[in-house]
């Protein structure tokens, strides 16, 4: 019922290609704020939401504020500019929680059972009385690890966005479960580039993110908010592919995924099909004889070459860096660093080095 709910009301709100763009209204903290470059790299999931949508269709209007609660937005009057402005067919997207658990803190402080989800229904009943659609966000996870278990900073606030949201039939974005399942896939190493971890500004930041950071939490929202709405497909502007698993849950085990070091593989061999050597050949998961491709690294030395041959499967040479003199069935190419070399099956060719530089080629093919 709930989707059916978000469906209908922004399939009425959809604009047209000759009506001015519907907006995206954000009522949030410093995780869904927008910054400077002064405060590069820091950036707020809000701040790269657009980047997902067509602006001539969706326009985004980010209001979020760091250090914000849902009380103290209100007290501020930045719900009144957003109501300022707010119109049918427009949404508005509610991410609170960081800042009303701040008990220290009354001019900030919510109780989670009570004052934070009456807060919350007034912005929901601000877009409701504006004729605009309302989605409640849960907080966004931190990266706060302890003794090697992610920590739930959110729980209570997080379980309240959620009641709510059920008793109200206001749409859902759980961005706290999608991006909890988001810190574990990375790890806690793993996701520290997303987040404000610069060492050269003595930043361990585990609750902002980094510009990574932003557009990967933005694209958990989009990733979110079209399942429950799939008519947005068609104003995206980039893929929302970022469906996260949780930590261990990788694939086959006996079909691993995993990482290969070239210097574990390197292999020295004369230049191959009658070239001259010498060469050093890289065959990247040569093991994996189920794989439907074969992708090396060659190296080709001073006045080392891939002699000419026929080929039998097609077959695509990148340039990485040097430069080449490359035939193909019998026309001579200057080839250099940024090129690539397409060989279909029938034809014929041969790589020769030239210069002082050695000549590194990324090869694959069908196996």
């Amino acid at each position: 019922m709930l989707r059916l709910l978000l469906y209908l009301s922004l399939l009425l709100a959809a604009p047209s290609a000759l009506c001015a763009p519907h907006r995206i209204f954000i009522a949030g903290d410093s995780t869904a704020a927008e910054y400077g470059p002064e405060r590069a790299p820091q950036a707020g999931w809000g701040q790269a939401l657009q980047s997902y949508l067509d602006p001539a269709v969706w326009e985004v209007r980010n209001h979020a504020k760091g250090g914000r609660s849902t009380r103290s937005f209100i007290d501020e009057k930045r719900l009144d500019a957003i109501a300022a402005e707010l119109q049918r067919g427009d949404v508005l997207l509610i991410q609170f929680g960081h800042n009303d658990a701040k008990f220290e803190d009354p001019t900030r402080y919510t109780d989670p059972a009570t004052v934070y989800p009456q807060f919350l229904m007034r912005y929901v009943q601000l877009a409701r009385d504006k004729g605009a659609t309302p989605v409640l966000i849960t907080p966004v996870a931190r990266l706060l690890y302890d003794f090697g278990s992610l920590l739930d900073t959110h729980g209570v606030y997080t379980q309240a966005v959620k009641a709510l949201a059920t008793r109200e039939q206001v749409a859902l974005i759980d961005l706290n479960d999608s991006s909890t399942r988001w810190i574990r896939g990375l790890g806690e190493q793993g996701a520290k580039p997303y987040f404000m971890f610069v060492p050269e500004q003595n930043k361990a930041d585990g609750t902002h993110f980094s510009v990574a950071g932003a557009t990967a939490v933005a694209c958990l929202v989009m990733r979110d908010w079209v399942a429950l709405q799939p008519g947005l497909t068609s104003a995206l502007k980039r893929d929302i592919d970022c469906e996260v698993r949780s930590a261990g849950q990788g694939g086959d085990a006996a079909r691993p995924s995993r990482v290969a070091h070239e210097r574990d593989i390197a292999v020295t061999q004369p230049g191959p099909h009658g070239g001259a050597g010498p060469t050093t050949a890289y065959p990247f998961f040569a093991e994996d004889t189920d794989l439907p491709f074969v992708l090396r690294k060659r190296v080709l030395h001073k006045g080392a070459g891939i002699g000419l041959h026929p080929q039998h499967k097609d077959e695509i040479y990148y340039i990485v860096s040097g430069q080449g003199s490359y035939v193909l069935d019998g026309k001579q190419y200057d080839v250099a660093a940024g090129d690539a070399l397409l060989t279909r099956t029938g034809s014929s060719h041969a790589l020769q080095q030239v210069g002082e530089m050695d000549l590194v080629v990324l090869l694959a093919y069908p196996r």
